[in-house]
């Protein structure tokens, strides 16, 4: 009964704080959670479901030691590495994707950041795409200056994506290379000049369910109006490769808790998606309603026509 209560009292106004006791999360009732949380997402956000596409713009050769990743110069794992991707490739993969619904476009780059030559590059496809196509830019390329995310801004991305991967107490057995506080400063910088963030994180790394509650607190605090979640696939190379992957019961509570703290934001299923049955069609009925997806995603198990057709099924609008 309380977590009915709880969530008719968010739908009415109620936020949940830091300093609250949410450590109920992770025992109530599963099946009462993701009702709970469905319930707020329909009528706080109604029944429109949001799909985003991405592409690796430049894979590869990262300085970065995230442990999960497999683009990495740390790791061993295989992955094909090239430079920055010529306009014509980019715009012409945005073009396929906005024939097929998508709502919004990222170019997505391995490495800490750009440098002027790549940031260059990046612009001139971004202002491109905002030319001659009609859908939404995002972009995705680590720890940037003020004056790119300035650039990124005039050449029409509306939105920065950068990721906590998860709680300040376990960042640092993540990653050492850059910090949990590089991140949170590089997302209100992303805000500063105006531009919408996308921040979310990993589930799965070793961390405590109490991480998982303070990455949503934090993005809450942060103001993020959309927040992928991630399921790790280990990857073999990377130091994460023998990590046994989630079940589905730990994502849908973990979604749903995401949904009851950040009640009005688009709660995207990301990475991962294949270790539910349906590609997270139950998650989708437990608080989300946004989701990354695309043709050539292998960590999705749908592809985007089959996106369309399950989201139509359990009462989305595309």
């Amino acid at each position: 009964m309380y977590i009915k209560k709880l969530s008719h009292e968010i739908i009415e106004g109620r936020r949940l704080k830091r300093e609250e006791d949410l450590s109920f999360f992770a025992v109530v009732d599963l099946e009462e959670l993701c009702q709970g949380a469905n319930e707020i997402r329909k009528t706080l956000c109604g029944d429109n479901a949001d799909l985003c596409s991405i592409i690796n713009g430049r894979s590869g050769r990262c300085s970065e030691n995230c442990k999960f990743c497999a683009q990495s110069s740390h790791y061993s794992t295989g992955i094909d590495e090239y430079s920055f991707l010529d306009a014509d490739t980019i715009v012409a993969d945005c073009k396929k994707h906005e024939e097929k619904g998508i709502h919004r476009y990222s170019i997505v780059t391995a490495g800490r950041d750009l440098k002027r030559k790549d940031l260059d590059k990046a612009c001139e496809a971004y202002r491109r795409m905002n030319d001659e196509c009609d859908i939404d830019l995002c972009a995705s390329h680590g720890l940037l200056t003020e004056e790119a995310y300035v650039a990124l801004k005039e050449s029409g991305v509306s939105t920065y994506h950068e990721n906590i991967e998860t709680s300040k107490r376990n960042f640092p057995n993540v990653c050492t290379t850059h910090t949990y506080e590089d991140k949170i400063n590089g997302i209100k910088l992303a805000q500063k000049v105006g531009l919408n963030v996308c921040s979310g994180g990993i589930i799965g790394m070793g961390e405590t369910f109490e991480d998982r509650l303070d990455m949503a607190v934090s993005l809450a605090e942060l103001g993020i109006g959309s927040i992928p979640i991630n399921a790790l696939m280990p990857i073999k190379g990377t130091m994460y490769e023998a990590l046994e992957q989630l079940s589905e019961q730990e994502i849908l509570r973990t979604i749903a808790m995401f949904r009851y703290i950040n009640p009005i934001s688009k709660i995207r299923l990301a990475a991962g998606r294949i270790l539910m049955e349906g590609s997270g069609r139950r998650a989708f009925l437990a608080g989300a309603n946004a989701a990354i997806t695309g043709d050539l995603l292998t960590t999705s198990g749908n592809n985007i026509n089959e996106d369309k057709v399950m989201l139509t099924q359990i009462g989305f609008k595309i």
